[in-house]
């Protein structure tokens, strides 16, 4: 079983229609899917591996030498009996790219190309978000308001970009690369390694591997997709396994609500379900702050999402 592979590129031609469909068909059935011809030209793309590459070899991987993750599999592997195995800790380097934070400074063009990169891939996820609203009956920039609580135009949504590297691991039985979650904002979108592998997602009880695709761009929904859509669109659970050969480059991006957006399902999306005591309607979700969503993930990360979403119901 592989994951969908959609060729963005049909959306501006006779196939649009069928286009729309597989899709609304990879959202509601998947989670995940992969898009070619998205548009994003091949030499930035090149660019974007090479001076991540350089950045984790020349800054990061001295210190991932020396990071807990290594220390933890190292004491476990002394003292091993069978089925140990670290906990509570990944095997990845990674730090995030914001318009606000610290960025790396000594790779050369690292800044130039990594923020048109970002540039080109926030113009993608709109163009994502706005198949979705299309997809769902929504108005046109439905999605992108509610993430930019109720303005329109793109100030106040955050957009992030994680740079990660998985290096080769000596025991990868024995760690995760990265441990099983769904994504806490919208709608993600990832430049994977097309050499080692490693991602994977939980469809119909059992892991598939996301399947590596020359510069392919991976696109998975997360949880405030699910709500926005009333469940329609679910956000789902992946993991990165950690490799004994070679170094996975991972670079995810994130264009989530901001903080203070609210966020809760479409009203175009609610069942008219009344509760017979108060003669109320019901909803799917709540409408809940993202910051205090956040606030709970943070916590949470790592275990099953509804009792997050009951937990931001009761705020």
């Amino acid at each position: 079983m592989a994951i969908p592979v959609i060729d963005f590129s049909k959306l501006n031609g006779e196939e649009r229609t069928k286009t729309l469909a597989q899709i609304a068909t990879c959202c509601e059935e998947w989670g995940f899917f992969q898009l070619v011809n998205h548009g994003i030209p091949v030499e930035l793309l090149e660019k974007v591996k090479r001076v991540s590459s350089e950045c984790f070899k020349k800054e990061r991987e001295e210190n991932f030498n020396k990071s807990t993750a290594l220390k933890l599999l190292d004491d476990v592997e002394k003292n091993k009996s069978n089925g140990s195995k670290v906990e509570n800790v990944d095997w990845e380097d990674v730090f995030l790219l914001t318009d606000y934070n610290e960025w790396p400074s000594d790779i050369p063009q690292f800044r130039d190309i990594m923020k048109e990169y970002r540039s080109e891939l926030k113009n993608l996820a709109k163009q994502v978000m706005e198949v979705m609203d299309e997809n769902l009956g929504l108005p046109k920039g439905f999605i992108n308001k509610a993430f930019n609580n109720g303005e329109e135009g793109s100030k106040n949504a955050f957009f992030g970009t994680k740079v990660s590297h998985y290096p080769p691991c000596p025991h990868p039985e024995m760690v995760n690369g990265l441990r099983a979650h769904t994504d806490a904002g919208g709608v993600i979108l990832l430049f994977q390694d097309d050499q080692v592998d490693g991602l994977q997602i939980l469809k119909d009880g059992e892991w598939i591997d996301v399947q590596p695709i020359q510069n392919a761009i991976v696109i998975n929904t997360g949880d405030q997709i699910e709500v926005l859509s009333n469940g329609k669109y679910k956000s789902v659970w992946h993991r990165v396994m950690a490799k004994e050969n070679g170094t996975r480059r991972s670079i995810a991006s994130f264009y989530n609500p901001s903080l203070k957006a609210t966020i809760a399902p479409a009203p175009q999306l609610i069942s008219e379900n009344k509760d017979e005591k108060n003669n109320q309607v019901e909803f799917d979700y709540p409408a809940f702050v993202f910051g205090d969503y956040m606030n709970v993930y943070t916590e949470q990360k790592f275990l099953p999402k509804e009792p997050r979403f009951q937990a931001v119901r009761a705020m």
